[in-house]
């Protein structure tokens, strides 16, 4: 008689079909994320962004009309560090004054933790921000998801192909800053190309013994900067890494950031791409230039 009930029970839990531990796991991970706003009258006054009702961003003055940029960090940072500020600062001072809102995400409860369990949380995060986009964003009237650029630093960037990928063709651009190359070989959900209408990657540490990057192309367009490692200035690949946003930030504020097509990844380290000129980062939605692109750049900022 149990021989009989076992093989019964086995067969209901075989039909219903048995939660994956990443299917268990992504509710709870994601729901750790926390979001703020900010508007270009009170950009240093964060409004919290916490029922997943879009009524809270009238607090921030949210305009639907205009470009919406969200901020991702990376393993170790949280809203109000690392490349955050800066990025954020520099969206309200840039050199074109164009009108922006700015969302930064904090998923700091899991990039707080060591880098494997940082990376496993990796899809979590990201399809949780698509929640927050279709629930709090897409609701207003005015709001167009090719009007969204992604922006993402180390594991924050594949955190943005993530999110990109639950809208296919839709989102208007994601910028990876250096996404993180440990773990993030074949198969394993990178950022790419296909996340949005335009993806743009910065490469600053993608060679080396302790690199953190990615060091292949990526997007549409992939800039490596001063080749893609060893920045100048820099002694450690930590620094190096850091240079990405950096020099993002700093295309925001002073622009002037150019790099030339190149044809061969030989090209590309001997420093002899001579092909078309792209101006790298900005807050452009579509550049018509596709391809890698080597752009040499100072040792400090606006570099």
């Amino acid at each position: 008689m149990f021989k009989i009930f076992f093989l019964i029970f086995a067969a209901l839990v075989a039909c219903r079909g048995n939660p994956t531990p990443k299917e268990i796991e992504e509710p709870r991970n994601g729901n750790f994320n926390t979001y703020y706003g900010y508007n270009k009258n009170s950009p240093f006054q964060a409004i919290q962004i916490s029922n997943m009702n879009p009524s809270e961003l009238v607090a921030m003055s949210f305009v639907p009309s205009q470009p919406t940029v969200i901020i991702i960090h990376g393993h170790g940072g949280t809203a109000f560090t690392t490349l955050n500020p800066l990025i954020k600062d520099a969206y309200f001072s840039n050199k074109d004054d164009e009108e922006v809102n700015v969302i930064v995400v904090d998923w700091s409860v899991y990039a707080s933790q060591n880098y494997n369990h940082a990376v496993n949380a990796v899809s979590s995060v990201g399809e949780h921000l698509a929640v927050f986009i279709r629930r709090v964003l897409v609701p207003f009237n005015q709001f167009s998801l090719s009007n969204l650029h992604l922006v993402g630093f180390n594991l924050g960037a594949h955190v943005a192909g993530f999110a990109g990928r639950q809208f296919p063709g839709q989102i208007g651009r994601i910028t990876g800053l250096d996404p993180s190359g440990s773990q993030w070989g074949s198969n394993s959900g990178h950022l790419t190309r296909n996340d949005a209408l335009y993806v743009e990657v910065i490469h600053t540490d993608g060679s080396g013994l302790n690199s953190n990057g990615f060091g292949n192309a990526l997007g549409h367009v992939d800039f490596f900067v001063n080749g893609g490692s060893n920045q100048p200035g820099c002694f450690t690949s930590s620094c190096s890494h850091n240079r990405a946003f950096e020099v993002f930030a700093a295309s925001l504020t002073h622009g002037n950031l150019f790099g030339n097509l190149c044809n061969t990844n030989l090209q590309l380290t001997l420093n002899t791409c001579r092909g078309a000129t792209l101006e790298m980062g900005t807050n452009r939605l579509i550049k018509f230039g596709r391809g890698i692109y080597r752009a040499n750049t100072g040792r400090s900022y606006p570099f």
